[in-house]
């Protein structure tokens, strides 16, 4: 269901779908890396739409290195969406206590802003991910991706931070809701792309048939106007979905010449790395990780659910980096163009349990995000944190 709330402006009008195929634990030191014998990848996304010529492209080296250049902020509660904000300060989501604080990505202080209303937190559901507004610079809206006591659904809120701490949230504007929650798969990554338009990563919250479903908003990415409109453009008249067929998608990214990239929960067999081709059927229940058939999109990066169960991607350095939860490890794939151009390299394994969010920070730098206290990990005294690393 969607909520209409405002006539689309005209400037965000007509996006054509031809374009959105380019669109589309803590101290410092370095870490030693090497390929999980669980990781493979494959020559092609399967299927032609998120294909392009990469002959023009520089590929990045096979092999990267990682640093930890040092911990921003620790004592973190179940940390999920991460937000760098363009005056300086991170937001920071707690799934569990539905509140969002303010970190200073100098000195590691936190201040809340306050708490998100209507957050039903259980099993995997509460809030989680965090995106501003394009217009943030005039308009200081944050957007939120949460499990009410109904369903998964968005909201915006206008941040002040002149106002005193704890109380710098407005009122919530809910503009989309209707996606389907359950205690697992449930999404929750949202990230604004180079279109200007939302784009949301929901699950099918333990129902697969919804999958499939082109008419549920479950096992989907759906691409949004800021108003929570369906995108002009989209590869379903008057439809939010994207593309279909996923599971339970829970990382979003673009790399330098706006190809979209999703990480994917699989079950027991494969998680996967895809390049998002609008329209795109990504297989599940039918297929999980590469199929044989052509009618669904291959991944070009799988792992065995013990190495990776990812969450957040980000693209640095012609690599897309890839946070691993039960797998408690960071994946770096190294692209040209929409495939894998060498074996996935892990990182960090084992060294501060799980990892769930990866976000850009400028140039070779990344804010990562550890999982521990989500009722599935093993926290250490300083968990949860956040981590700044230096790759290549």
């Amino acid at each position: 269901m969607i909520v209409q709330r405002r006539t689309v402006s005209a400037v965000l009008a007509v996006v054509g779908a031809s374009a959105l195929l380019v669109t589309a634990g803590c101290s410092a030191g370095s870490s030693g890396a090497g390929e999980s014998p669980g990781a493979s990848v494959s020559a092609s996304p399967g299927g032609t739409a998120a294909q392009t010529s990469p002959a023009a492209e520089k590929t990045p080296p096979a092999k990267g290195t990682v640093k930890v250049v040092r911990t921003v902020a620790e004592g973190l509660d179940s940390p999920w969406g991460l937000a760098p904000l363009p005056e300086g300060g991170l937001l920071v989501a707690s799934r569990d206590e539905g509140t969002i604080t303010r970190v200073d990505e100098k000195t590691g202080g936190k201040t809340e802003l306050g708490e998100v209303p209507g957050v039903s937190a259980a099993g995997e559901g509460g809030l989680l991910g965090l995106a501003l507004s394009p217009d943030y610079a005039s308009d200081h809206m944050v957007y939120a991706y949460f499990t009410s006591a109904s369903d998964n659904r968005i909201v915006r809120m206008l941040y002040d931070a002149k106002r005193p701490a704890g109380d710098q949230l407005g009122a919530p504007d809910t503009v989309f809701k209707g996606i389907p929650k359950g205690m697992i798969h449930n999404g929750g990554r949202i990230a604004f792309g180079p279109d200007g338009m939302l784009y949301v990563g929901t699950g099918e919250s333990g129902d697969r048939g919804l999958a499939q479903d082109k008419k549920s908003l479950g096992g989907k990415i759906l691409r949004l106007t800021p108003e929570g409109e369906p995108a002009a453009g989209n590869p379903f008249p008057d439809s939010p979905v994207y593309s279909y067929g996923h599971r339970n998608v829970q990382g979003l990214a673009w790399d330098s010449e706006q190809r979209l990239f999703a990480s994917e929960f699989g079950q027991d067999t494969w998680d996967e790395l895809n390049a998002i081709a609008p329209g795109g059927d990504y297989g599940w229940p039918t297929a999980e990780g590469k199929s044989g058939d052509t009618k669904f999109q291959n991944p070009i990066a799988q792992w065995h659910t013990d190495d990776a169960s990812p969450s957040g991607i980000a693209y640095a350095e012609g690599s897309i980096w890839m946070a691993g939860l039960k797998g408690q490890r960071l994946w770096r794939v190294p692209l040209k163009g929409t495939v894998a151009s060498a074996d996935p390299q892990a990182f960090l394994d084992g060294e501060y349990g799980r990892l769930r969010t990866v976000v850009s920070a400028g140039g070779d730098k990344l804010w990562v995000t550890t999982s521990n206290t989500d009722g599935r990990g093993d926290p250490e005294k300083e968990d949860d944190r956040i981590l700044e690393l230096q790759v290549t």
